[in-house]
């Protein structure tokens, strides 16, 4: 699946047909795609501060609430915690979405709950992606110091220095 492709589905779910809010939603998340950033599922909901229904883009990095062509209203899923749906009369299947960042409310959402777990599934490969990052260098040269201090005062032989520097650096 590609970004038309997602934002195609999306739209689809809304029931537009407007190829100009196609491509201004395109458009929009093109210009916001980080490296590495895949889309995954899209899916259609309104947020409790919209009357109108728009577009919820789901990616391996971020969920984003797309509406008229507006930027994109981000949570990254690194920071996503839980994701819940409820039914009410009034707003349909209501996705609640829990993140470091606060909770985020989507009401009327079309098949809320494979969603919800689209969006778990993919926040838990973002922190999975998160944690086997290589170090930072500044703690890379803090972690090579101490293992020279380790050596120097005899802690390690010259074969385990050389081992674990080799770990470190990879």
């Amino acid at each position: 699946m590609d970004w038309t492709d997602l934002i195609d589905v999306a739209f689809d779910v809304l029931g537009g047909d407007n190829a100009d809010s196609r491509q201004s939603a395109l458009r929009a998340v093109q210009a916001t795609v980080v490296a590495g950033e895949q889309p995954v599922a899209a899916t259609a909901g309104r947020h409790p501060d919209h009357f109108r229904k728009g577009a919820l883009v789901l990616t391996t990095h971020r969920l984003l609430f797309l509406k008229d062509g507006k930027p994109p209203l981000p949570v990254a899923l690194e920071a996503v915690t839980d994701a819940s749906v409820t039914k009410t009369r009034l707003n349909g299947e209501v996705l609640k979405v829990i993140a470091l960042s606060g909770a985020h409310r989507f009401e009327d959402v079309v098949k809320a709950g494979i969603f919800a777990e689209q969006i778990l599934a993919a926040a838990a490969a973002a922190r999975r992606r998160t944690a086997a990052r290589p170090a930072p260098a500044a703690d890379l040269l803090d972690r090579l110091e101490r293992l020279a201090a380790l050596h120097t005062s005899g802690a390690l032989t010259d074969e385990e220095f050389s081992r674990a520097r080799q770990r470190l650096i990879g």
